[in-house]
């Protein structure tokens, strides 16, 4: 390779100074360009049959692997575009789904207030039966109260015309006949 370009030097020394026929020195067809261009074409070709048959198996697995990549990526659109109509669907009944939730809470709200309704009649029942109760406690306690004061005030306003009406000697002959009595029970 080296003696090839020492070759075209040795032949362009001799072409300027004239040896050469026209056609080899014709200006812009000089012969040295097209050896040194054969030169190169056989390096080339040298150089491809050396590292020619790894660098087709590096680009034939690269080009599998871009293949791959690709496979991948399309399956990975396929799945986020199903993905996006799944979410897209979703978005379309969300209307319907909040209408649901809505007349659903409307229902449970009215069931609530029924609820509550039935709760409140309830306890407004359970109120008046107590103080119906209560009032009739009331007055069997007013009325018991009544009468023991009923029978205080008698009691006070018999011995005030007891005391009123008894003598001295009376109450000496009440209290002997007490004492005989008493005196009889026991015997």
């Amino acid at each position: 390779m080296f003696s090839g370009s020492f070759t075209l030097l040795a032949l362009a020394a001799f072409a300027e100074d004239g040896g050469l026929p026209w056609w080899l020195n014709y200006p812009g067809l000089e012969v040295w360009k097209f050896a040194n261009l054969f030169i190169f074409i056989i390096a080339a070709l040298l150089l491809h049959r050396r590292f020619g048959r790894p660098i087709r198996e590096a680009l034939r697995s690269r080009s599998e692997a871009i293949k791959r990549e690709l496979q991948t990526a399309r399956e990975e659109r396929d799945a986020a575009l199903a993905k996006l109509s799944e979410v897209e669907a979703r978005f379309a009944s969300l209307d319907a789904e909040v209408a649901a939730v809505r007349e659903r809470a409307r229902a449970e709200a009215e069931a609530e207030k029924q609820r509550l309704s039935i709760s409140t009649e309830k306890d407004i029942a359970k109120i008046k039966e107590q103080a119906n109760r209560e009032i009739e406690s009331a007055a069997k306690a007013a009325k018991h109260e009544l009468r023991r004061f009923a029978a205080e005030e008698s009691v006070r306003l018999a011995e005030n015309i007891l005391k009123q009406e008894i003598k001295p000697e009376d109450d000496a002959r009440l209290a002997n006949l007490n004492v005989e009595e008493l005196g009889r029970v026991q015997a």
